[in-house]
């Protein structure tokens, strides 16, 4: 009789392609809201300098995604959510951050396109889920 050996399932973050792809998506995602004439509410949202939150972000996916969370041990107790709290997030800035975040996720090319969608729809409903009214 044969044994078979188990292999453990990869984690999102490794289907993704790890942190070259979520830094991929990041940057794509803030170049389309800098440049983007249909996202400038949602620019007009965030700081002058984006540097800060393209370092962030891909940090946050990566901890959030089974990866490395380095994100989560140098912001104890901070989640997305209440970091968010203070901006008047609307169901239209909401909605430009969704459709902003699907095309960078689809201009990433990640090869495993069942967990490329599954990302663009959790983060859709993440941001969907901070508007206030």
């Amino acid at each position: 009789m044969a044994t078979q050996t188990a292999t453990a399932p990869k984690s999102p973050y490794d289907r993704i392609g790890g942190m070259p792809t979520l830094r991929r998506i990041t940057d794509r995602f803030y170049d389309l809201m800098e440049t983007e004439p249909a996202y400038a509410e949602l620019r007009a949202m965030h700081a002058a300098d984006l540097a800060p939150m393209r370092t962030s972000l891909p940090l946050f996916l990566a901890g959030w995604s089974g990866g490395p969370r380095e994100w989560w041990e140098a912001n104890p107790g901070k989640c997305m959510v209440s970091l968010h709290g203070p901006f008047a997030i609307n169901r239209e800035t909401a909605g430009q951050w969704a459709e902003a975040m699907r095309r960078a996720i689809a201009d990433a090319a990640i090869a495993d396109h069942e967990i490329a969608a599954a990302l663009a729809d959790t983060l859709s409903q993440m941001a969907l889920g901070m508007a206030k009214g």
